[in-house]
């Protein structure tokens, strides 16, 4: 027992919190109205760990479990200073107030909600009209659909343009066992798992330690009677770089090859038709049947909204979509999920309506000139510029240290000096075949104003001065710290979700070390 004016043991306190202690002693009001008298941090609660493994056997009061839950998030990084990320982290208050109304809708229950389901029927008509799709009647639809992001959405893609390369190899009487895809290798992941997945053989146009994006004809070359399609992405991950879909398209259709492209658009799809209109890449172009676009990225919307749209219905074989009626209604299904909230799809229709053509192409543009900024002040650093300016790749500022000036730190200890200033600035290796090429990335997003920047070009600016100033000794032991705080996870000190399959040597990253810039 505990008593006053002495101080409890570890031991003394683990006992106390085993014992169900009784909500007056805790000074909690367990009455309806769900109140209590004391501080949370006066709470048993505050005092120990929060459950991690196993569901508790009592239940908390509700203020004491937000908070603790609150304070727990508070390890994570700050979302507006991840310039990691492409993902949206700023929506004004009205279209929060519509995505927390939308919170309890399932979106796939259109008989319920069919509302919702005609919201997301205009946002696809609306994307696959900017993407210059084919004269439709005005009053009906593309053929599209919204996702959980452009993961699911290139999933389906991918699923088309094979299966209907299998429906026409089965008429011709011909093999369908060794489907492939063509792609550049500093693809997102997603592509590997999608390939993987749906057993479609992966063939890389591999990067050089000059080229970051895939060359047209080498894609071409690679095509045989099993290819169900090549991707070429607007906007890569690494460097922001748009790809010549043109050159791969007049190159199919000056040698007569009927290979359909697929135009990965995840990021570049709401920035490429308003900052640089006159860069022809979309259904414009006959061999395009098929684009992605994430709506939380450049689309201006939180997290957790894909889109994808067709040419045309032949592009979308039929055997691929599901008819069910037991939520109510006749309805058509084509997706890799099937229960979800409205919430993002209503967020996107929100943007779209209210920004409209023009704030879109404001807003893009203002980026594109801050990015051009930033990327101008790097290279007074004595950076070297990876990256497009001047809108003809994304808003994005892809660096590296100029090797010529015989640096003794890399890219990585640049990155770590600016995360412990809170900034979260990635470094990662190049795609394979650029000789291990190190570089950094800055995304420049909506929030991201020139005030910001400039507090990040002075931070970069001491990361460099500083690290200039160590010997090899202090550099060394840097280094070690980095490893030591890779290996406890990173601020919250967890272990790796995945450390079971840590060594597997099936992905681009297995074989060749590639480091899959974030998204």
């Amino acid at each position: 027992m505990v008593h006053l004016g002495q101080v409890a043991t570890d031991k003394e306190i683990e006992d106390k919190s085993n014992v169900n202690v009784g909500v007056q002693e805790l000074g909690i009001d367990d009455s309806a109205s769900g109140q209590f008298s004391t501080s949370v941090y006066g709470s048993r609660y505050a005092a120990f760990d929060l459950p991690r493994h196993e569901m508790p056997e009592d239940e908390m009061p509700k203020e004491i479990a937000y908070r603790m839950i609150k304070d727990d998030l508070t390890l994570d990084g700050t979302p507006t200073l991840n310039l990691a990320s492409f993902v949206t982290t700023y929506m004004e208050e009205e279209a929060e107030k519509l995505m927390v109304e939308a919170f309890n809708k399932n979106f796939i229950d259109y008989e319920e909600y069919p509302q919702s389901a005609d919201i997301q029927n205009r946002c696809v008509s609306m994307i696959a009209r900017l993407f210059n799709i084919p004269a439709h009647d005005a009053n009906t639809n593309a053929m599209g659909t919204s996702t959980i992001g452009s993961s699911e959405a290139i999933m389906l893609a991918m699923l088309a343009m094979k299966k209907r390369w299998q429906n026409k190899r089965k008429a011709e009487g011909k093999d369908i066992s060794k489907p492939n895809i063509i792609m550049n290798s500093a693809v997102q992941v997603c592509w590997e798992k999608a390939a993987r997945y749906f057993e479609v053989e992966e063939r890389y146009v591999y990067c050089t330690k000059d080229r970051f994006v895939i060359d047209p004809e080498e894609a071409v070359n690679l095509i045989d009677e099993n290819t169900v399609g090549i991707c070429s992405i607007l906007g890569t991950t690494y460097t922001g770089q748009y790809e010549d879909t043109k050159a791969i398209n007049d190159l199919l259709v000056a040698k007569k090859i009927d290979v359909p492209i697929h135009v990965d658009a995840a990021s570049g799809g709401f920035v490429a038709p308003f900052v640089c209109p006159q860069l022809v890449w979309d259904f414009r172009l006959e061999k395009v049947v098929s684009i992605n676009v994430s709506g939380h990225k450049y689309g201006l919307v939180y997290p957790g909204v894909g889109w994808v749209v067709w040419r045309d219905p032949e592009f979308l074989p039929k055997e691929l979509i599901f008819n069910i009626n037991y939520l109510g209604a006749d309805q058509a299904s084509f997706t890799l999920n099937f229960s979800r909230g409205a919430s993002q799809v209503i967020g996107q229709y929100y943007q779209l309506i209210r920004l409209g053509k023009k704030g879109y192409r404001s807003i893009m543009l203002n980026l594109t000139r801050t990015a051009d900024y930033l990327a101008a002040s790097v290279q007074k650093m004595g950076f070297l510029l990876l990256s497009e300016t001047r809108g003809r790749g994304l808003p994005l500022v892809a660096f590296r240290l100029n090797p010529a000036l015989g640096h003794k730190f890399d890219e990585f200890a640049v990155a770590h000096h600016l995360r412990e200033r809170g900034w979260v600035v990635p470094a990662y290796t190049m795609a394979p075949h650029s000789e291990g090429m190190k570089m950094m990335r800055v995304v420049v997003r909506e929030d991201f104003s020139r005030s910001r920047c400039d507090a990040l070009i002075s931070d970069i600016q001491m990361a460099v001065d500083e690290l200039s100033k160590m010997d090899e000794k202090k550099l060394e032991l840097q280094k070690e710290h980095m490893k030591q705080r890779a290996r406890r996870g990173g601020k919250g000190g967890g272990k790796g979700t995945n450390s079971h399959y840590a060594d597997e040597s099936h992905s681009l990253k297995g074989k060749h070390k590639k480091t899959h810039a974030v998204c």
